[in-house]
């Protein structure tokens, strides 16, 4: 792979030229600019109606029995789906780097720490729960609204980003 190619897709370094004509690093990590809201938001739903549906199907009316039985076991139950999606979530994020609305949608989780790659098993399960807690929380929703670089909570804890690269 050429230099310019690397350089263009963020793995490795670009060059400058200096007054005296020569060439400097600029930087050692390449500067990774947070996706547009709207399509993290897209994707998140997406992955609700593809992830999270059939686990709440399956937990209801399989594990569970019917819907008065998971009313009766509430917790239990909620307990079942958080854990089986977190699961399946933060594999994704930790193999592919996309869950499958990410994937419709051209958007990577990377860690820029990393010079891009993906996150590790940490990174992805912080990311997981900081992401459960911006959801509950007010400031986690409008957090992306309000930051410059339009980080949520999730992205700035973790030290992770999502990324379009279409």
């Amino acid at each position: 792979m050429s230099r310019w190619r690397k350089v263009k897709q963020g793995k490795a370094e670009s060059r400058t030229a200096g007054k005296d004509g020569a060439t400097s690093d600029t930087s050692s990590i390449p500067e990774y600019r947070c996706a547009p809201i709207t399509l993290r938001l897209k994707a998140f739903l997406t992955d609700t109606f593809m992830i999270t549906m059939p686990i709440l199907y399956i937990i209801v009316y399989m594990v569970m029995g019917s819907r008065e039985g998971f009313r009766e076991h509430l917790g239990e139950g909620w307990l079942y789906i958080v854990a089986i999606h977190m699961s399946i979530v933060v594999l994704l994020w930790r193999f592919k780097a996309q869950t499958p609305g990410m994937k419709a949608y051209d958007l990577y989780l990377v860690d820029p720490q990393s010079e891009g790659e993906k996150p590790g098993w940490i990174k992805s399960a912080l990311r997981y729960i900081m992401m459960q807690t911006a959801i509950l929380s007010g400031i986690g929703l409008i957090l992306p609204f309000i930051m410059k670089n339009k980080e949520a909570l999730q992205d700035i804890v973790s030290g992770t980003c999502i990324i379009h690269r279409p």
